[in-house]
């Protein structure tokens, strides 16, 4: 409390000058207030917001790097991560993504792998566009991840328009590594995701891919920040200034791209919250995090926990969780013929 006086005897002869009464002029009589239209003229004052209706929710099922003594709830073999995936597609999932595991727990890229977990998805949801990922980091993976396209598995597939650091690995695509993956998904029948961990990787993405007439706009981004080298979110501002900041970098270049935010790191699910009131895409999941919140140490005991929280999510914010089918629509893969579908 500051020491200052106040001098009460103006503010009463002040109160008294006032009549006790607030200054109150209604120009619009006998209309007080409307949210939509001014009693002044006619023209809308308020229109509904351009954002999409329906919210697109994918749910990352594992991801590459936490193991069990991070998360002892994180599914690590083929069978679990189809299970996994299996419980949020039934709970009304929209899509989800797919890393696959070694037997030591370590992503790997394996058609054999990818094949034991995506087929039984498929045979179950047949109208299910699904996205995995394919890092070729260790000799023989590249080849192994043209087996992967060339099965046609995916129909998404991202590719990593960056030169980071995440964590303690530094993590760097090379632009001709860039470019010739981009160009066998393409070929593959699959859609190029294009992911971002900071803004400057969205001007990689424009010189590389979309000049370049690789990627044709309006492209599916994928936004990943809050991982420790990504654009840091250690806080509310930075979470709020990271994320409308590499939105628009994005919108620059792709006013009509569909942008999907990943949860990642301690912010994870306050960063889809905060997606998903821009009117953006979420995905959520056990892929870039084991935190369920920033503020706690909470550890996500199962997808299908997340998965719950983004559907109450989207009844709080009025926008409907995305069918598969309108997700296959949002992502630009092509239609399939679905008889007896599951939904």
């Amino acid at each position: 409390m500051c020491d200052c006086k106040v001098n009460w005897d103006k503010i009463r002869r002040g109160v008294e000058r006032e009549k006790g009464r607030m200054i109150w002029r209604p120009y619009g009589a006998p209309q007080i207030l409307s949210l939509e239209r001014s009693a002044l003229h006619d023209a809308p004052i308020s229109v509904p917001w351009k954002i999409p209706e329906k919210l697109a929710v994918s749910v990352a099922i594992t991801g590459a790097f936490f193991r069990h003594d991070q998360n002892p709830n994180q599914p690590l073999t083929s069978d679990a991560i189809t299970q996994s995936a299996l419980a949020v597609l039934a709970a009304g999932a929209s899509t989800v993504h797919i890393h696959v595991r070694d037997d030591e727990g370590f992503n790997v890229v394996s058609l054999e792998r990818f094949r034991a977990v995506i087929e039984p998805l498929k045979r179950q949801y047949p109208e299910l566009a699904v996205d995995g990922c394919l890092v070729p980091a260790l000799d023989g993976e590249w080849d192994e991840m043209r087996r992967v396209l060339d099965a046609r598995l995916l129909d998404g597939a991202p590719v990593n328009a960056t030169a980071t650091y995440i964590g303690d690995s530094l993590f760097a695509k090379p632009a001709p590594i860039l470019m010739e993956k981009t160009r066998l998904i393409v070929e593959s029948g699959a859609v190029p995701e294009i992911a971002v961990y900071t803004d400057g990787d969205v001007s990689n993405a424009d010189r590389f891919l979309i000049r370049s007439g690789l990627v044709k706009t309006p492209a599916a981004w994928l936004v990943l920040p809050a991982l420790p080298g990504c654009s840091p979110m250690d806080n509310p501002r930075q979470m709020i200034d990271g994320l409308t900041r590499s939105v628009a970098a994005i919108r620059d270049i792709d006013p009509n791209g569909m942008i999907m935010v990943c949860a990642a790191g301690r912010a994870a699910l306050y960063v889809a919250t905060l997606a998903s009131v821009m009117g953006l895409h979420i995905r959520i999941g056990m892929e870039d995090t084991y935190w369920l919140w920033p503020h706690r140490d909470d550890r996500i005991q199962s997808n299908a926990q997340v998965f719950d929280l983004a559907a109450k999510l989207s009844t709080v914010i009025g926008r409907p969780i995305a069918s598969r089918a309108e997700y296959r629509q949002m992502l630009g893969a092509p239609a399939v013929a679905v008889t007896g579908a599951s939904g």
